[in-house]
């Protein structure tokens, strides 16, 4: 089994990423289930406001996840650092030593996999505790916004 695997996987971690599908669906399944169970329901639709809320602190969580140099603690098991990359952002790549280990370094070193899960959160958390979701989302988008407001401002000086 473990030759198919390298054989049609090319390297790539194919048994990581299917438990991190697997944990993806999973706890969807599980969030799903509990809105059930606690008679939540679902909004006929998300505002716009919501959407673009929830886009940008999206964004900014991915990034702050993925790249940040303050949370290369919670990468570290799962990445190598290779270098600076920007205004207090690393490059660091996946650690190999095991599939999972590769599959979860993929995922924390990659704004658009880890985009995935959090959005996922925080449409959930629009669904089950919109107030707390709202407030965090804000703070996230607010910072996006500082960060963007903070690069401009650096290149009108040079």
């Amino acid at each position: 089994m473990k030759h198919i695997w390298k054989a049609y996987g090319e390297g790539r971690p194919l048994p990581g990423y299917l438990m991190a599908m697997g944990s993806y669906a999973v706890l969807v399944g599980v969030v799903s289930a509990a809105g059930r169970l606690a008679g939540v329901q679902l909004p006929e639709r998300f505002s716009l406001g919501d959407t673009a809320l929830v886009s940008i602190a999206t964004h900014k969580a991915s990034r702050l996840l993925t790249k940040e140099a303050v949370t290369s603690p919670l990468r570290a098991p799962f990445t190598r650092y290779e270098e600076a990359a920007g205004h207090a952002e690393l490059k660091e790549s996946p650690r190999k030593d095991h599939p999972a280990q590769h599959a979860i370094g993929e995922l924390v070193t990659c704004p658009f996999c880890a985009g995935v899960w959090i959005a996922s959160g925080l449409t959930a958390g629009l669904v089950f505790a919109p107030r707390m979701t709202r407030l965090v989302a804000t703070a996230l988008t607010a910072v996006a916004a500082s960060d963007t407001l903070n690069l401009v401002y650096d290149k009108l000086k040079s």
